[in-house]
């Protein structure tokens, strides 16, 4: 069973060099980080606005609702030099360690990061003992659920938002 909090990496990923964007480095994130995991949130998942049905909850977040994540779980920040660029929370659940709010800034992608943000949240899941991971998946968002099934994902159960009729997201799971 995994323990209620996720234990501290002995070995944090140090810098490490990305593509022509530099060095890229990753931490835990802390509260103090709030401000910037809503800012980057917020920005990741503009491209979505008027675009998911029903609409993403990101802009519902609040520096509170961050921070109450935080404490429920954890995240991992990366930065490229001292400029926040990604992240994504993470929290144990149900015996594995569930992945959500990927955000990378747009100007930053196809550079690694949401791909070391996934790898660093699958490294702490096996730390931790937790049997695989779990992140949930927009069905609007196909190339998404391509790109995790690459990865080793697979669909584990369809979802319905309340108030629809038919699924409308997917969680899909990497076991170890």
């Amino acid at each position: 069973t995994l323990p209620s909090a996720v234990p501290s990496l002995e070995s944090t990923p140090g810098p490490r060099k990305v593509n022509r964007i530099g060095q890229i480095t990753f931490r835990e994130a802390t509260a103090e980080d709030a401000p910037a995991l809503l800012q980057l949130m917020q920005t990741a998942f503009e491209e979505y606005d008027g675009v998911l049905d029903p609409p993403s909850g990101v802009q519902k977040e609040t520096i509170e609702t961050v921070r109450r994540r935080l404490g429920g779980g954890g995240a991992v920040l990366a930065s490229v030099g001292d400029r926040p660029a990604g992240f994504a929370f993470y929290e144990p659940k149900e015996g594995v360690l569930y992945f959500g709010r990927l955000s990378v800034l747009p100007e930053l992608r196809k550079n690694g990061i949401g791909r070391a943000l996934l790898e660093y949240v699958e490294r702490r899941a096996r730390e931790s003992g937790a049997a695989g991971v779990k992140l949930g998946v927009r069905m609007q968002l196909p190339h998404l659920i391509a790109r995790y099934e690459r990865s080793g994902y697979r669909i584990s159960e369809y979802m319905t938002h309340s108030g629809y009729s038919q699924p409308t997201f997917v969680f899909m799971e990497k076991r170890f």
